[in-house]
């Protein structure tokens, strides 16, 4: 009763409070179906709209956060809440500010790493295997991976590049010394993923607080960069392996797309790209213009292998939206792993 009776309001106020913002639910503009696409024109007059000193969005969004989450699993999945979901995170993105956030896990997309431990294990025995990780942030990502990899092959060399903008962020991955609150994301521990023999495996102890093992810190640079820069490709070389999550969607669309394209430099002939938290739009757009090949290995896996991503949809700009294989471009548009072309030719 209570969900029926939200979604009769739903229905009642929608219309007038988006024809407020000057948009039409039955007509929804052909930008708002690709964020990179929305004119400068409907973002100023969706910035400047105010009744009563107060952005009418804003109550919109509320109202609908609370209808989301009363609406029950199996409903949501139904074609029609999937597509207003879609609308509903396209006007977020218009009237809300990305900005960027240092809050994460390791461990924090197995399917991803599983991924990547496959990869490294086609390497020749004793072989070289080179990552670029951009945005490294705190480094648990880094670590991460390196405890994937050296875990199941330790014959091979992996050297790292762990890239960041921020100089003080770099110092403190460097250190590898947590704390359970460091990073806080959501009001939970950075080891919130791990199990106690994980992190019995990563860390040495001292109370509450944990330092990253020898093992794992061997074969980082920890190097001060933009992954807009074009530089970039001249400072780190090619890679079999470049990484760059979770801060691109932090990005205009415009600007991410740019940006994307300078880190596609940085892979090696038949290397691999992995990228994800980034509008998909975006990286579509990107993905189908370079010839990028989508891996379909833990394809759906790897989409759903953050629940923080996937739980923010639609409601917040960084939110990942529910795998749809019915769509045509499907592969292309829900891989987050992706081989050069090179490697196919």
């Amino acid at each position: 009763m209570k969900t029926l009776t939200l979604i009769v309001a739903f229905v009642i106020i929608s219309p007038p409070v988006t024809a407020l913002l000057g948009f039409s639910l039955l007509g929804i503009p052909r930008s708002w179906r690709n964020t990179r696409q929305v004119s400068h024109t409907i973002l100023a007059k969706a910035a400047k709209l105010r009744l009563f000193g107060k952005h009418p969005a804003g109550f919109f969004l509320r109202l609908n956060r609370r209808i989301w989450e009363d609406i029950p699993g199996d409903m949501r999945n139904s074609y029609l809440i999937r597509a207003y979901g879609a609308w509903l995170q396209s006007l977020v993105r218009l009237v809300e500010m990305r900005r960027q956030y240092f809050g994460t896990f390791f461990l924090r997309n197995r399917p991803a790493l599983e991924l990547m431990r496959r990869l490294a294990d086609k390497k020749a025995k004793g072989s070289t295997l080179r990552i670029a990780v951009l945005a490294c942030s705190a480094g648990a990502e880094v670590y991460s991976i390196l405890w994937t990899i050296r875990l199941a092959r330790p014959d091979l060399k992996v050297i790292v590049c762990a890239v960041d903008i921020s100089k003080e962020i770099l110092n403190f991955a460097e250190k590898g010394i947590y704390t359970p609150d460091t990073c806080e994301l959501v009001g939970c521990s950075i080891f919130e993923r791990l199990t106690a023999q994980e992190m019995e495996q990563m860390f040495d102890w001292e109370g509450d607080q944990a330092r990253v093992k020898p093992w794992l810190r061997e074969g980082i640079t920890w190097q001060l960069g933009d992954a807009s820069s074009p530089e970039l490709i001249h400072v780190l070389g090619p890679q079999d392996i470049v990484v760059a999550s979770n801060f691109l969607c932090h990005m205009a669309p415009l600007v991410a797309e740019n940006c994307l394209r300078n880190i596609a430099g940085l892979v090696d002939r038949g290397g691999c790209l992995f990228v994800s938290g980034v509008d998909l739009e975006v990286r579509a757009k990107v993905a189908h213009e370079l010839g990028w090949q989508p891996i379909p290995e833990l394809l759906e896996q790897i989409h759903d292998g953050d629940p923080d991503l996937r739980g923010g949809w639609p409601l917040c700009w960084w939110g990942l939206e529910p795998l749809n294989p019915r769509r045509r471009d499907w592969q292309l548009r829900y891989a987050a792993a992706f081989q050069s072309i090179q490697a196919i030719e």
